[in-house]
């Protein structure tokens, strides 16, 4: 008999497993709230702290920005590369994330300047350097823009740093200031995990598994979309006779997903959910999936950054406000360090949520800890 999941326990299973059900207190171990989420995606957008600091703090209020990059640079604990955004990875996943290296590199070498007599030596030349330089940033480096300078053009230096990075020749070295310093792979990745070999079949079916894990139940093509490291087809391929279970979103309707092989232990094991008023990151993996957000929570959100400004519905760098297992409103939010103050710019409950005092005051005091976490003193509404 297929197993059925309510509305209300799907929710809580998705929130569980990203870290969102329980309080956000507790003591701090960052490299496991980074294993539980898989990876966390890293942003350059500093609206009041990047979105890979946010991502944490929302997990465990203790986190603090100075604690991430150490990880990555320091103790050689995570990797940086491309699930479906720049992301930092834990450094064990390493032999597994080989066949995203020779995926990514070809694809990008594919393209006509990467064939080219000129972009071979670019690449030849830069990597030369880094060789014998050690590890520099793209600011080591003065080529200009060939041709017309469209939004997203990069100098050749640029190019071929990346393509390098993609393809697993180059790593991050370290970020300073979230500047990017890029090394040779040899000189980063730990020997043992830079040379261990896994079959493509191996690799597939860890990635397959750790996504399903993680996710507590999925759709085939949200599998494929967790780590953006295997195809579709080789999805259903992996999943062929696996338990599937129906889960009912927030209208009442119902989608079959893939169930995790320890699911019903997650069941068993879901915490009671907090009422704690959470600001959550327009970034952050729970909320990632819009058309998921929408079915299981019956919240619509976008991003809406890169949408022109007099077509946004409503602005810049909105968060959305997660409370229980609900989310009851949406809030822009505007920093200025320097200053010394934190700003609300836009406010918007949902639909059909009784915004009470009480309501509020929860509001005002996760306000507070955010402002506090980044070394703010004053909360400012700018709105009505």
């Amino acid at each position: 008999m297929t197993l059925r999941i309510n509305n209300r326990d799907a929710r809580l299973l998705w929130l569980a497993n990203h870290g969102l059900a329980g309080p956000p207190t507790g003591a701090l171990d960052v490299m496991a709230i980074i294993h539980k989420l898989g990876f966390v995606q890293i942003d350059t957008i500093r609206n009041v702290t990047r979105a890979h600091h946010h991502i944490l703090w929302s997990r465990n209020q203790n986190y603090r920005e100075k604690m991430l990059w150490p990880l990555l640079g320091q103790d050689r604990l995570l990797f940086e590369h491309f699930t479906h955004d720049a992301s930092l990875i834990p450094m064990d996943y390493l032999p597994m994330w080989k066949r995203q290296f020779e995926s990514l590199g070809a694809y990008v070498a594919r393209h006509e300047w990467y064939q080219s007599s000129l972009g071979k030596q670019h690449v030849q030349d830069i990597k030369a350097r880094i060789a014998d330089e050690g590890a520099l940033s793209t600011h080591s480096f003065d080529s200009k823009v060939e041709g017309e300078r469209k939004m997203w053009a990069r100098p050749p230096h640029k190019k071929a740093l990346d393509q390098m990075w993609y393809a697993g020749e180059l790593a991050t070295s370290r970020r300073e200031n979230f500047v990017k310093y890029y090394d040779l792979a040899e000189r980063v990745f730990p020997s043992n995990l830079h040379s261990e070999q896994r079959s493509d079949i191996e690799q597939i079916e860890w990635l397959c598994d750790a996504a399903v894990t993680r996710l507590g139940f999925a759709t085939h093509s949200e599998v494929a979309r967790f780590w953006g490291a295997v195809k579709l087809a080789e999805v259903r391929h992996w999943a062929d006779g696996m338990e599937e279970v129906e889960i009912f979103g927030a209208d009442g309707s119902s989608v079959m997903a893939l169930a995790a092989p320890n699911l019903g232990e997650q069941l068993d094991e879901m915490p009671t959910p907090s009422n704690r008023l959470r600001i959550v990151n327009p970034f952050d993996p729970a909320i990632r999936d819009r058309q998921r957000l929408a079915r299981l929570f019956g919240f619509d959100y976008r991003n809406e950054m890169f949408v022109p400004k007099v077509k946004r519905k409503w602005g810049y760098y909105v968060y959305p406000l997660l409370e229980g297992l609900r989310f009851v409103g949406r809030i822009e939010l505007k920093a200025d360090r320097k200053a010394g103050w934190l700003k609300v710019t836009g406010f918007w409950n949902e639909s059909g949520v009784n915004w009470t005092p009480a309501r509020q005051a929860r509001l005002e005091a996760e306000l507070g800890r955010f402002a506090r976490f980044v070394g703010l003193e004053e909360v400012e509404w700018a709105t009505g």
